[in-house]
């Protein structure tokens, strides 16, 4: 496995943002499981919104930033989860 991974939310054919994809388990675990809960805190503030009240490109923004955190938290879980394949 290459040491770096680009990660699926780079808006360039120039990788800026990437995985190590050696890093120890737990740190891959834990930076994922940071970005899922950013996310699912983000997409629950959403939910809790009086949608009557809410600008819609605000709305938008938030749903824009929840899924990049969830786009890259599967990102750094797919490397968890090739490595953690490997070793079996």
């Amino acid at each position: 496995m290459n040491p770096h991974m680009p990660m699926t939310s780079n808006e360039s054919d120039t990788p800026v943002l990437l995985v190590a994809t050696q890093a120890p388990l737990d740190v891959l675990h834990c930076q994922a499981a940071a970005r899922f809960l950013a996310g699912t805190q983000m997409m629950e503030s959403l939910a809790s919104l009086d949608i009557s009240q809410a600008k819609g490109a605000d709305v938008q923004q938030l749903a824009l930033a929840a899924a990049l955190l969830l786009r890259d938290g599967c990102d750094v879980m797919d490397v968890l989860g090739r490595r953690i394949r490997a070793r079996g």
